[in-house]
């Protein structure tokens, strides 16, 4: 399997994308912590992935609360005995339809906070462990619209364009360490939250992709397991949209 010994560590793990690339690390072999803030369904993912729990842990973090963070990564160490993984997916959209005039700080710093500051929170817990384990990767979740302006959703469109510089930056200044850092960008995808939006709504989402479909959650997995693997030795830094050509437009 592709994480035979690999231990990993996934936010925003309790749900849609984050829940199907802790499935798929788990299925190729990893042992993964499931960090998020909804304790009873990280809880309950472990208990269908590993009844026995010698694979998994949950651990209850807010990706802002630099503590916590540190936590659970030395939870993650303590358990499993290092961290080679990670993969940041923790984030919210804030509110839809909102022009500038209209978005309240509060909700700006929310989804700053979250999006951005919190992904750099969770690299600055996770870099020292994955360096002290001999080396690893790590892949973050931008967005479609982390290249692309959209109306409405400033600052979710704001902290997705700054998680590229964010892992830029990163993957330079770990490239001697033997840590890779990458960023895929997903365009719409068929979460279940996602699927319970009326289907007219869907269907317009649908064909904001030249391939005419959502994503699935299985296939952002699948993409972000294969930059996580040593098939992708050689990549680092980089920008990967996973779009259904939702971009190069």
């Amino acid at each position: 399997m592709d994480f035979d010994r690999q231990v990993a560590l996934v936010t925003g793990a309790a749900a849609g994308i984050g829940e199907q690339i802790a499935r798929r690390l788990y299925a190729g072999g990893a042992a993964v912590t499931l960090v998020g803030h909804d304790r009873a369904a990280l809880e309950r993912l472990c208990r269908e992935l590993d009844p026995d729990a010698s694979r998994t842990l949950a651990v209850e973090a807010d990706v802002r609360d630099e503590a916590a963070m540190r936590d659970a990564v030395g939870r993650a160490v303590d358990k499993f005995g290092a961290l080679h993984l990670a993969v940041n997916n923790a984030g919210l959209t804030g509110p839809h339809d909102t022009p500038l005039e209209a978005l309240s700080l509060e909700d700006w710093n929310t989804v700053i906070g979250t999006d951005l500051t919190g992904m750099f929170l969770s690299l600055k817990a996770e870099l020292p462990a994955i360096v002290a384990a001999g080396g690893g990767a790590i892949v973050n979740l931008s967005s479609g619209n982390g290249i692309v302006g959209v109306a409405g959703i400033a600052a979710y469109t704001a902290a997705k364009h700054g998680v590229l510089g964010l892992t830029r930056a990163v993957a330079l200044e770990y490239a001697d360490k033997k840590v890779r850092v990458n960023a895929i960008g997903p365009g719409y995808v068929a979460t279940p939250r996602m699927l319970e939006m009326p289907q007219e709504a869907l269907d317009a989402l649908a064909q904001a992709h030249p391939l005419g479909r959502l994503a699935t959650r299985e296939e952002v997995a699948e993409f972000a397991a294969f930059l996580l693997s040593s098939r992708a030795s050689f990549c680092t830094g980089g920008f990967y949209p996973i779009d259904g050509g939702y971009t190069a437009r």
